[in-house]
């Protein structure tokens, strides 16, 4: 399950944010934690290339793409015996999905976005967000489907 989705700019700021399962009182941590974890870790990165970190049984993958950095944050329950399996598909989970999302906003914004682009674009950004994932399950991985889907156009029309 896709926990949290954050969109920060290069000072930190809340650009985009989707919680799923995430109680309110601990959004606060999230954010706060997830800006922390970006504001010490993409000085200096290039474009996509992926982090990860571990927090509380969680996986975070987290890059950067022009001016605007993207988390993704992951979970699955698990017991003790089964722990290593179930994480990895996490993982592969996370990354798939922070893929698929980069991926998304360069064709939305049809190069590395700055604030500025993403603002301009935010609603279609959003709407590419909401075809990606859905109440914290990945929905969509084809680009061409989702650049179908967000043009909002009948379906009979494709």
């Amino acid at each position: 399950m896709l926990l949290a989705v954050l969109f920060t700019n290069s000072e930190g700021n809340i650009l985009v944010e989707r919680f799923n399962g995430v109680p309110a009182e601990e959004r606060l941590h999230w954010r706060s934690f997830l800006v922390k974890l970006g504001s010490e870790n993409l000085k200096g990165v290039k474009n996509e290339e992926l982090l990860v970190a571990c927090h509380k049984s969680v996986y975070i993958v987290y890059t950067k793409l022009g001016d605007v950095s993207i988390y993704v944050v992951g979970k699955d329950e698990y017991d003790e015996l089964s722990c290593r399996t179930k994480m990895k598909r996490v993982y592969d989970l996370v990354s798939e999905a922070i893929f698929v999302i980069t991926s998304a906003l360069k064709d939305v914004c049809g190069k590395p976005p700055t604030e500025r682009l993403f603002l301009d674009k935010y609603g279609k950004i959003c709407l590419c967000l909401d075809e990606i994932v859905w109440t914290g399950l990945l929905e969509n991985i084809d680009k061409d489907r989702i650049k179908r889907l967000v043009r909002l156009k009948p379906p009979t029309d494709f």
